[in-house]
């Protein structure tokens, strides 16, 4: 069973994206911030991080480039999801290492496909 942390600031888009990840057979584990996933990420190994941009103390963009860092998760898949939605910000998280940036709020089964055909290619 793929392991996911889910990194978002809104304890609601946490739940959301954690019961669309478990319908689909993953299991979830959240962080509210940036930091929070750094500490996880050093106590348990995940298979995917599907992370928010916007949130306070390290954005999206800065938890990716240490992601990117972090002994055992130089090529973890990173999802994205952002309200941002101008190429620049796209671009932004590509650049930061991000393997797709998605548009909240991101489609349910796109999301799952999303996961499943990065997963598949590791």
């Amino acid at each position: 069973m793929p392991k996911v942390l889910i990194v978002d600031d809104s304890q609601i888009v946490l739940n959301l994206h954690s019961y669309i990840f478990e319908e689909a057979g993953f299991e979830c584990a959240g962080a509210e911030n940036g930091y929070l996933a750094l500490e996880m990420l050093n106590r348990e190994h995940f298979d995917l991080i599907v992370t928010d941009v916007n949130m306070p103390r390290m954005d999206g963009y800065e938890l990716t480039r240490k992601v990117r860092k972090t002994p055992g998760y130089e090529n973890t898949p990173v999802i994205m999801v952002s309200t941002e939605e101008e190429a620049k910000d796209k671009m932004k998280g590509m650049e930061a290492g991000a393997n797709i940036y998605v548009v909240k709020p991101a489609e349910p089964r796109a999301l799952i496909a999303n996961a499943n055909m990065l997963l598949a290619s590791v």
